[in-house]
């Protein structure tokens, strides 16, 4: 397991007993409310505070913590520069997370497609998949151009921006994809074999800012998607906490899609001139 995914889990246990203490009074108690943090701005170290207090205290780029169980509740989050007195002068935020209970969260800190900082909540796909399948979200929370994603040569994955996502359930096995520019079918990256597995929601992040050359992927993964799923694996900068066989394989397809917001931004650079 890498240094900041050590880092990051450690940091669970403190911050979930400031959330839990942050709590609103009228949150409800019998179902909590899953909540993951990603850290995807470059070179910037955190803190996090909810509702007033120090929730993650020096939290490093590429640092996913979680999940945290928490009552269902709206909880308000700024977060600061490392090591700030309080949360007067936030770098993004304050802003209001709305958790229901009994879903499955991700909080991304990120920047915009202009390169601005800027935060995300992510509702995760725990619906049951179909016997057989597996699931794939991509999220896009990069300073770069949209993408499309292709498979067996059509597009599954349409103009993805900043910060949306898509959610694909595939049949378990191996897909050929590739990653092309916005618009168009020939392939820029690819095509490579990807394993989907069963039961599984595998997430990439696409973070960093191409102009600054810091694109960089996170994964996140979901399992028991054909029971009662109750967590997510940590991931940091690519690699799940835990990986399993197929690591190497999902972060294969993330390299096609961080590559492919390079190349995309090439060709729109190209066209305006």
């Amino acid at each position: 397991m890498r240094t900041t995914s050590r880092i990051g889990i450690a940091l669970v246990g403190a911050a979930g007993l400031a959330f839990a203490a942050a709590a609103p009074a009228t949150a409800a108690t019998a179902s909590p409310a899953l909540l993951s943090v990603l850290h995807a701005v470059p070179d910037t170290p955190v803190d996090v505070y909810v509702n007033g207090d120090r929730t993650l205290d020096d939290f490093q780029p590429g640092d996913l913590a979680g999940p945290l169980e928490l009552p269902a509740g709206t909880y308000s989050v700024a977060i600061t520069a490392a090591d700030a007195a309080d949360d007067s002068a936030p770098v993004i935020g304050p802003i209001d997370l709305e958790l229901a209970a009994g879903a499955n969260y991700t909080a991304v800190a990120h920047l915009e497609s202009g390169g601005d900082p800027t935060a995300t909540l992510f509702t995760n796909d725990v619906s049951t998949t179909a016997a057989g399948e597996g699931r794939i979200t991509v999220r896009h929370t990069a300073a770069a151009p949209a993408v499309d994603v292709l498979a067996g040569g059509t597009a599954v994955v349409e103009g993805l921006e900043n910060p949306n996502e898509q959610v694909l359930d595939l049949a378990a096995g191996t897909v050929s994809a590739s990653v092309a520019a916005a618009g168009t079918t020939d392939p820029l990256i690819g095509p490579a074999d990807v394993q989907v597995e069963e039961g599984v929601n595998t997430i990439l992040y696409a973070w960093g800012s191409l102009d600054d050359d810091t694109l960089q992927l996170a994964t996140q993964t979901i399992d028991g998607l054909h029971g009662s799923p109750s967590g997510v694996n940590s991931g940091s900068a690519g690699l799940a906490a835990e990986p399993g066989p197929f690591a190497a394989i999902w972060t294969a397809i993330g390299a096609l899609f961080v590559a492919a917001a390079a190349s995309a931004a090439v060709v729109v650079r190209a066209r305006r001139h």
